[in-house]
């Protein structure tokens, strides 16, 4: 698992994307609450600012087969965040000096 951006194809063009992968545990499991709200994991993001590292998804995926699977509590899984090009901005270098106006 790398904080490193990781290339991802969109599947209607072929495009890459940006994206970025980071590594994450499951922390815990939060039980569904009644049959509205379903079961969570809560999962700690590595790399990301105290505050905000946890997120809470359903705990649901689906396997190679399609079968559905949960994860377990302590998992080792990846977190990507990944935007069209169209949503992103050049990031401009910090080593640069912001460039003067001319004198006259």
């Amino acid at each position: 698992m790398s904080d490193k951006p990781k290339d991802a194809k969109d599947a209607k063009d072929g495009a890459q994307k940006p994206a970025v992968t980071l590594p994450g545990t499951v922390e815990k499991i939060i039980p569904a609450i009644g049959a509205h709200e379903p079961e969570k994991a809560q999962i700690a993001v590595e790399g990301a600012e105290e505050l905000y590292r946890e997120i809470r998804v359903e705990n649901t995926l689906q396997d190679a087969a399609g079968n559905d699977v949960r994860l377990k509590q302590g998992a080792q899984v990846e977190v990507t965040i990944e935007a069209d090009l169209a949503s992103t901005t050049p990031k401009k270098s910090g080593s640069k000096k912001p460039e003067q106006p001319a004198a006259g």
